[in-house]
């Protein structure tokens, strides 16, 4: 019996280590599969407002012809957001930064258009309009909600593949720590916006 006790102990010692590195690898695909989900959301709502904001701009474009460079603003925010996209298995800091600087262009580009267009009073009394900038609220509170459960869902899985000694094993599985979203720089200013009452509105 005591020749084999060596050999039993080594399978015990692989038995515990397969079960305690399955547990690891399981648990940050869990997490991972997770943190992907939240990713699909937080796209789904700025998709969201990409769509409403093209119905936006057709509508402002047929009242306030002297807001032409705000909407180009718009236009071209939008689009350069639509062109940033992130792969979120291999989501960096630096993606992560970009894309939400992108967002934040279209969201500060947006909040110019929306105060401007105040010097209007056709389009404030537009239902279509009304309609409009109800959703672009109902629809910037998702994104919010979005973010936020995007970088709930981080914490949980960065945990995991940062401690320790789980961070021995996460990288030859082929995890690592992913970025939070963060405030955009300045987001926390109004937009400066000069209205010249001179300009008669459009007929």
């Amino acid at each position: 019996m005591r020749k084999f006790l060596p050999w039993i102990i080594v399978g015990v010692v692989l038995f515990i280590g397969y079960f305690y590195f399955k547990g690891i690898n399981n648990t940050a695909v869990t997490l991972d599969q997770d943190v992907k989900e939240s990713w699909g959301n937080v796209q789904t709502a700025y998709e969201r407002r990409n769509d409403l904001i093209g119905n936006l701009v057709k509508t402002v474009q047929g009242a306030a012809e002297y807001e032409k460079g705000t909407l180009t603003a718009v236009i071209e925010a939008r689009a350069k957001a639509t062109q940033t996209t992130i792969d979120p298995s291999n989501i960096t800091p630096e993606q992560l930064a970009q894309y939400n600087q992108a967002q934040g262009g279209v969201t500060s580009s947006l909040s110019r258009l929306l105060v401007t267009v105040e010097q209007y009073p056709s389009l404030k009394a537009n239902e279509n309009f009304l309609k409009l900038q109800d959703e672009l609220v109902s629809t910037e509170n998702q994104i919010l909600t979005a973010r936020t459960r995007f970088n709930e869902a981080v914490k949980p899985y960065n945990n995991h593949v940062s401690v320790f000694p789980n961070s021995l094993f996460a990288g030859m599985f082929g995890f690592k720590a992913k970025p939070y979203f963060e405030a955009v720089a300045g987001a926390d200013k109004a937009p400066d916006v000069e209205f010249n009452f001179d300009k008669k509105e459009a007929k």
